[in-house]
């Protein structure tokens, strides 16, 4: 700030125009491993980075993905939520995800604790196995739970892509998880 008044009038004037909740349109200019810059269509330009708005990583989608590039690419047109104004990087926070539906929650709506589902593994982790659902909707076997057999011999009787039989212990709503058991499930692998 300079003599009690921002450094960029233009950019802070704009910045405090946005309302929580508002949908602001622009182009991915930028895509990091921290997050992903837009470049908003009514916005100015930002004085240090590719774009005034940025969206992190974990606002970019509601299912899982590897890298920001697996969501969006640099070009692409974007619709995003307005969520807050950054004033210490003079930036828009933006959420992608926040212009869909929650999958989770839909597919909440429509299962049970205790229900039988068929899935496939999709990874195996130190803690546990990781199951495939329904389309983006994983559900954790924990390690205690896969095999009566040690951990070391664990990857011997289930491997990524096994197709598996589970039964749903918890639906945490909140912290969008899904606990699974395959004891109670089957005795196939």
């Amino acid at each position: 700030m300079i003599g009690g008044q921002p450094e960029y009038p233009e950019l802070w004037a704009f910045l405090e125009s946005l309302h929580c909740g508002e949908l602001l349109s622009g182009t991915v200019t930028g895509v990091e491993r921290f997050g992903v810059f837009v470049a908003l269509d009514d916005g100015p330009d930002h004085p240090v980075f590719p774009g005034v708005g940025f969206i992190t990583i974990p606002e970019l989608s509601w299912r899982r993905f590897e890298a920001a590039s697996d969501v969006v690419q640099v070009g692409q047109r974007v619709s995003c939520e307005f969520l807050q104004f950054d004033t210490w990087n003079l930036e828009a926070r933006l959420s992608l995800r926040a212009t869909g539906p929650d999958p989770f929650q839909a597919f909440a709506n429509g299962i049970a604790v205790g229900q039988k589902l068929h899935g496939q593994i999709t990874k195996l982790v130190p803690f546990g196995i990781f199951v495939q659902v329904a389309d983006g909707i994983e559900g954790l076997v924990r390690l205690r739970e896969p095999t009566r057999t040690s951990v070391e011999t664990r990857s011997e009787v289930v491997q990524v892509g096994d197709e598996v039989t589970v039964v749903v212990t918890e639906i945490d709503r909140e912290r969008r998880r899904l606990v699974l058991s395959r004891r109670q499930g089957s005795t196939d692998r």
